[in-house]
């Protein structure tokens, strides 16, 4: 069994014997990725994937129908470590499938009747070293191929334009992209969410992406301004100062064992001491990255567990201006993972003058 299957049968091993079950399946693309390094999406619009994998304390199975049965064993799967079962494609279904082969009591993460459910977010972190590896290679794709569409900006460029942009780049590097934001100077400042148009972004603009290969999600957002408003330095700067905030609070709360909510709290508290205390309400402050764009969300009184080593993505935002990178957070360290090196960058310290962390400032472009 190789390396990466080792250590999934590793913590799976301890959830079935926590939980009395005998096996457990994974059909959605996000897990199933992470459990096989494989990609089970034939429809991007359908939740579950064309196979499901699974785990029974001694083997890893796939289930899928004869349409997709040698593509997967050829291309997707790591065919020495996993049995294949096939069912013809007119006479079952992925979880009539599983049910026939799978010995009970089991759990899934689509439905399967008489099956339990199961949390598969709590089995996809802390992040193993091959995690981390590859969530290495992506942070710093994503960050190239968003850099270089931004270098590239001009006023009179429309958002979708520049949203298409983005997606090409990021899929001639084999990346997808589940989320594309690009907000021109208006909308930017009046939406948190600036879904693109075919508005001109004007003046400046904010560039926001979360990019997923082989299952993992990374996010980062890069400002751009031609000429900005003389409010927008001193916003970027108070967001940046959340982030930062954040990330540490995230390092010191891991060894505590503490809550999602804890770090929660550290946020608040920045927004109030930058002077912007109610701007946390009008969006989300973003959380834990994996094998999910965000695996939970810090939140008031969220009781989800904080474990390193952890990929993290905060993205604070003050109205018209946001700051947000994909981060990995290990007990010693906080290295941001969507950078290049090639994008300007101040260093911000977070409350307590213990962590010192490069943030991207605004790019200032020539209008042409």
């Amino acid at each position: 069994m190789n390396e990466r299957l080792a250590s999934r049968a590793e913590r799976l091993d301890a959830y079935l014997d926590e939980t009395g079950l005998e096996a457990v399946w994974f059909a959605r693309p996000n897990s199933f990725a992470w459990l096989l390094d494989g990609d089970n999406v034939v429809d991007r619009d359908a939740p579950v994937g064309v196979a499901a994998a699974g785990y029974d304390g001694d083997e890893f199975h796939v289930v899928t129908d004869n349409i997709e049965a040698t593509r997967l064993l050829h291309e997707e799967v790591p065919h020495e470590d996993v049995r294949m079962h096939q069912y013809q494609w007119y006479e079952g279904s992925l979880a009539s499938g599983v049910a026939a082969v799978s010995p009970t009591p089991a759990a899934a993460d689509f439905d399967v009747p008489g099956f339990e459910d199961v949390d598969a977010g709590a089995l996809r972190h802390p992040l193993t070293d091959d995690d981390i590896e590859a969530f290495r290679e992506l942070g710093r794709d994503a960050a190239s191929a968003v850099e270089r569409v931004c270098r590239q900006l001009e006023p009179q460029d429309m958002e979708t334009e520049v949203a298409s942009g983005l997606r090409v780049t990021l899929s001639a590097m084999g990346i997808e992209t589940p989320v594309v934001l690009v907000g021109g100077s208006r909308r930017a400042q009046k939406y948190r969410h600036y879904t693109p148009t075919q508005e001109r972004i004007g003046d400046y603009a904010l560039v926001s992406v979360t990019a997923q290969r082989d299952g993992l999600y990374a996010s980062c957002t890069r400002t751009v301004a031609f000429d900005a408003p003389d409010w927008l330095e001193s916003r970027h700067e108070k967001t940046m100062q959340v982030e930062v905030n954040a990330l540490a609070a995230t390092q010191r709360v891991a060894t505590e064992d503490g809550t999602a909510g804890d770090v929660f709290d550290a946020i608040r508290d920045t927004y109030d001491e930058v002077g912007e205390s109610d701007e946390w309400l009008n969006h989300h402050q973003g959380g834990a990255a994996g094998y999910a764009g965000r695996e939970w969300f810090a939140r008031p009184d969220a009781d989800d567990p904080v474990t390193v080593p952890m990929a993290y993505a905060y993205n604070p935002t003050i109205e018209g201006a946001k700051s947000e990178d994909t981060v990995l957070v290990t007990a010693d360290d906080i290295d941001v993972l969507t950078t290049t090196g090639q994008w300007p960058t101040t260093t911000v310290t977070d409350a307590t003058g213990d962590v010192e962390l490069e943030r991207p400032e605004i790019l200032h472009l020539d209008a042409e």
